[in-house]
């Protein structure tokens, strides 16, 4: 359960979340700042990661682990994050604003899984569910519950992720801890949203039509750079 659930959220808060992120991108191209919606919901405080797919390849995926401030401020950081910060990749460029499809990753409160050996973890691993977070001497590799979409035997997850965190490939070090995670998912449609369609205010402002700092990478193809 993730932690935006202790605060009530509504039917369409995937949709209106998605349409936060886009427009925060937007933002930096010089478009007009999004009506900030009301709701407890997004005032409480809230951990995600948005991942960016431009023509179904990945163009951008960071977030946070642990809840800041705010659900909306946590979204609103992540995109722009991904969009211009996400270390793999150029940042994003006007034109490609209507190519990007964005999947938005909110987290649960994150629990210590302990385990003392890597056959122990793989009969402990929920497959298609848990995130894991892995981490030895300072180093630390992380994998939010979608790479299980790319990875889907938990053998080759587990390599890919001590792989990402500079850890030894072929062997488990004693003293690594392990924590998990579960997350829900919002995805835009697989067509991306039109900016025309997105409502504006009187002044020319966006808004979701009711008028209501560390950062981590996620993916197979990092070696483990965490900006936290």
């Amino acid at each position: 359960m993730s932690r935006a659930t202790a605060t009530s959220r509504p039917p369409d808060c995937g949709e209106l979340l998605l349409r936060i992120a886009r427009a925060a991108i937007a933002e930096e191209f010089g478009e007009p700042r999004m009506v900030r919606p009301t709701g407890a919901w997004l005032d409480a405080p809230g951990a995600v990661f948005v991942t960016l797919h431009e023509h179904g390849e990945l163009r951008g995926c960071i977030g946070t682990l642990r809840p800041r401030a705010s659900l909306y401020e946590a979204v609103v950081e992540a995109a722009r994050s991904a969009a211009f910060h996400d270390p793999r990749f150029p940042g994003l460029q006007p034109y490609e604003l209507p190519l990007i499809h964005i999947e938005i990753s909110l987290l649960s409160p994150i629990e210590e899984l302990p385990v003392d050996s890597e056959e122990e973890l793989l009969t402990k691993l929920r497959v298609g569910q848990d995130g894991l977070i892995l981490s030895h001497g300072g180093r630390l590799g992380v994998f939010i519950p979608e790479m299980w979409k790319q990875l889907p035997e938990p053998d080759d997850f587990l390599y890919h992720l001590k792989r990402k965190a500079g850890l030894p490939t072929d062997r488990w070090l004693p003293g690594t801890r392990v924590e998990r995670f579960t997350a829900e998912l919002f995805a835009e449609p697989a067509d991306p949203i039109d900016p025309a369609t997105i409502e504006r205010d009187t002044d020319g402002r966006e808004t979701d039509g009711s008028e209501t700092d560390g950062r981590e990478t996620a993916d197979p193809t990092d070696r483990g750079r965490q900006d936290e």
